[in-house]
């Protein structure tokens, strides 16, 4: 317990003194996070390399504490193809994520990279044996222990990925995790297990303080990946020393936010007949901001979420089958409960009395719009019937860089992102911006808002906008 406690301390120390350099040199290389899509929600550049100072305060303290002589180095020795393969595969998995950073990695070459180590993991005999049911007992896997490692390790990989979309959302929610792995690490006695816990428990807080809302900089893919993996292992090397009547089911639980949110969306996308690792605006904290919460108390939402799991999973480790079953039966219902009401949403009082206005007919009149007064006229019908609350429009002329600009400066709405369609009509490049508390429109939506807009530019602007080099600005203020 000592040397945990002495990890988590070096592990907060080196992450909170490397956080600010960390985000000074991706400040001074540009590499910062989309700023409008439909699944950010921060609306400005972030740097996004915070995960190298998770990953560094991860193994700063472990170099510092295995290798001499002591209690832990001996447990560490004892298991070492184990141990060695589980650090320096996470060396690998952070550098994927590095590289996914700095240059962009497709999700081919992220499942191959994922699924080595996964597979080098199970060869050094960090796997997953046994299953343990209530009221049937435990037995061995055999065949399917490496399908199902592989599955785990490179499912939660993915699922931290995932659910990294709010200011401070993943470095949170995998700090509840680590707490509860280091919780039945300590019931079960496994020291090792305490230290890589307590290690990678003291680095994320130490970037926690810089990555909370507002954030001043994003963990990143490298800093998402690394979490899942060193908790995904961790998960089921401390499952798999258990005794409990659900010990499959413990890791589970614990990491139960990050799951469920990664098989919604694949349930989603796979109905929706989308690729299944399209972006969209869905997600667990999408659906809470939809509820009308700031981004603050969605995030506060789920770290509650997260903790109560993180309770129920170490409740499960000393409990028998009867009140295993009783307790997942509550989870399970609490779970389906909660996703309803976020199906559900909720419609803001100013949307429902809004008058009714005609797609149709508002997309005719922007498309006819003579003059810019026409235009925004159009725009703000067009915007009330699709329910956007603000827009912006930038209309540029490529040839020699005059731009026409209607515009507003974004109001107490700091948590509702910026999305963005642009239309090209002869040297006219229209981009517009909008507010919509519903989340991004629908391909349907956007067809005949854009065709309305190349009309409407075509109409003012044409070929000649050359010619006339307007330049005009103003602000579109809309219900």
């Amino acid at each position: 317990m000592r040397t945990a406690g002495v990890a988590f301390v070096l592990a907060c120390l080196v992450s909170v003194l490397l956080t600010p350099l960390v985000r000074r040199f991706a400040l001074a290389r540009g590499l910062f996070d989309d700023q409008v899509s439909a699944r950010k929600i921060h609306g400005r550049p972030i740097p996004r390399l915070g995960g190298v100072a998770i990953a560094a305060g991860f193994y700063v303290p472990l170099l510092a504490l295995l290798f001499p002589a002591s209690s832990v180095g001996g447990i560490f020795y004892t298991n070492m193809a184990g141990a060695v393969t589980f650090l320096l595969g996470g060396v690998a998995i952070c550098s994927l994520g590095l590289l996914d950073d700095l240059r962009g990695a497709g999700a081919g070459k992220k499942f191959l990279v994922q699924f080595a180590v996964a597979g080098a993991l199970f060869a050094a005999g960090n796997r997953i044996e046994l299953l343990s049911l209530p009221f049937v007992g435990s037995f061995a896997l055999g065949a399917l222990s490496l399908p199902l490692t592989l599955l785990w390790v490179v499912g939660v990989i993915n699922a931290l990925n995932l659910i990294d979309g709010l200011d401070g959302l993943a470095a949170g929610v995998g700090f509840f995790a680590v707490a509860t792995s280091f919780a039945i690490a300590a019931l079960r006695q496994d020291p090792l297990m305490m230290l890589f816990m307590g290690a990678l428990g003291g680095a994320i807080v130490g970037f926690w303080a810089y990555n909370f809302n507002p954030a001043s900089i994003f963990m990143g893919d490298t800093g998402s990946m690394f979490l899942g993996y060193v908790l995904g292992v961790g998960a089921m090397r401390t499952s798999q020393k258990s005794s409990t009547a659900v010990a499959i089911l413990v890791p589970i639980v614990a990491l139960g936010l990050p799951i469920a949110d990664t098989l919604l969306a694949m349930l989603r996308r796979a109905l929706a007949g989308r690729p299944m690792f399209s972006a969209d605006r869905e997600h667990i904290h999408h659906r809470l901001l939809d509820l009308g919460l700031s981004q603050r108390r969605a995030v506060l939402t789920l770290y509650g979420v997260a903790a109560l799991l993180g309770a129920t999973a170490v409740v499960l480790t000393l409990s028998d089958s009867v009140e295993s079953v009783l307790i997942l039966a509550a989870v399970g219902l609490l779970g389906y409960l909660a996703h309803r009401k976020l199906r559900q949403g909720t419609v803001s009082r100013d949307q429902r009395a809004q008058p009714a206005v005609d797609g149709q007919a508002a997309c005719a009149g922007l498309a006819q719009a003579t003059d810019e007064r026409h235009l925004r006229h159009g725009l703000r019908l067009a915007a009330q019937h699709f329910g956007i609350s603000q827009v912006r429009l930038v209309l540029e002329v490529r040839e020699d860089g005059d731009i026409i600009t209607m515009s507003t400066r974004p109001n107490g709405q700091v948590d509702v992102p910026w999305y963005g369609l642009e239309v090209a009509t002869g040297p006219m490049l229209a981009k517009m911006e909008y507010r919509r508390g519903q989340g991004e429109l629908a391909a349907r939506e956007i067809e005949p808002l854009k065709q309305a807009l190349i009309a409407a530019c075509a109409r003012l602007y044409g070929t000649d906008a050359n010619a006339h080099g307007e330049q005009a600005t103003g602000t579109q203020e809309l219900p």
